[in-house]
């Protein structure tokens, strides 16, 4: 069992950065494929970025693409989301997600979710 709870959101202005955290409970952290989500009003939840299968690649979608950085310390059994260059399109509740088996980007492939962590961003 891992308990994730995410960190570091808040209101921010375009072009602004935000560091979001997401500390997992349990020592098998390191076993866990990690990636992010995000879930604007109104809308479905959608893939953000991610670790592969293998732990050896990222994955980003297309909208984040360059502005933002997945990464993870297993000693510390976080994973990151740093975000550059906000958007006011970026604004939604954001959710650190971990499976042992997934299929990157597809949610209902990972075992694991924290309870989300508001961005806002303006304009």
């Amino acid at each position: 069992q891992v308990q994730l709870v995410e960190s570091g959101g808040g209101l921010v202005q375009a072009g602004d950065s935000l560091r979001l955290s997401c500390a997992a409970s349990g020592r098998t952290f390191g076993r866990y494929v990690m990636g992010w989500f995000r879930q604007a009003p109104g809308k479905e939840r959608e893939f953000v970025a991610g670790f592969s299968w293998s732990g050896s690649t990222t994955n980003y979608a297309d909208a984040v693409k360059g502005r933002f950085t997945i990464s993870r310390d297993n000693a510390k059994s976080t994973v990151y989301l740093q975000m550059n260059s906000l958007k006011p399109e970026d604004t939604a509740v954001y959710y650190c997600a971990g499976g042992l088996r997934i299929s990157i980007g597809n949610p209902a492939t990972y075992d694991y979710w924290g309870q989300g962590t508001q961005v806002t961003v303006s304009s």
